[in-house]
């Protein structure tokens, strides 16, 4: 990996610590930048599947189908989708922090940290507890026993998730609202 570092000329009012900036080298923050292209598309993907697999359940009255979606959910629904948006998180924080954007310089990028931040927690804190839940019942569909009813909370995590990572898409593509603005005080001395 190639950091390169820049330094600013200084200012009257700038801290040297402010003035002092890294950067990723051309060819290393074009690697990270796929890396978290394919992780955010990846994590958008799953989404997807996982809104298929779900709706496909709730749909149908065949209790083979209902086991096969409701098993293959376990398959990738919990792991697998929070180690793509730990890798969308971590690939985009190395972005903010090496460009000219920041992590809360622009609105538009401290958003999109805290759509991420939170979809990854709640991957790893709600879901996971309804996909277990929904492969038990698969487990148990499986096997020719009764099951309850269908988990109707997994219906959530897949629009939430999806409508939230299309928006951060459309973040990134058009950059609304501008810099974060710092108030200044307005004190006066006497």
């Amino acid at each position: 990996m190639t950091i390169t570092t820049r330094t600013d000329p200084p200012q009257s009012t700038a801290s040297p610590a402010t003035t002092r900036r890294w950067r990723l080298g051309g060819r290393t923050r074009k690697a990270v930048l796929v890396i978290h292209l394919l992780s955010a598309g990846t994590w958008f993907g799953m989404d997807i599947v996982m809104g298929v697999l779900v709706f496909t359940a709730l749909g149908t009255s065949s209790d083979e189908t209902r086991a096969f979606s409701y098993q293959a959910l376990e398959l990738f629904a919990v792991w697998p989708l929070a180690i793509a948006s730990l890798v969308c998180l971590a690939s985009g924080v190395l972005l903010g922090l090496s460009s000219k954007y920041g992590l809360v310089r622009y609105w538009w990028v401290a958003v999109k940290l805290v759509l991420n931040v939170v979809l990854s927690t709640l991957v790893l804190t709600l879901l996971r507890p309804g996909v277990r839940e929904a492969a038990e019942q698969g487990r148990l569909l499986g096997d020719g026993l009764d099951a309850l009813p269908a988990p109707g909370d997994l219906v959530f995590p897949p629009i939430v998730s999806t409508s939230l990572l299309l928006a951060a898409f459309l973040l990134s593509v058009y950059k609304p609202w501008g810099r974060i603005t710092r108030k200044r005080s307005g004190r006066t001395r006497a």
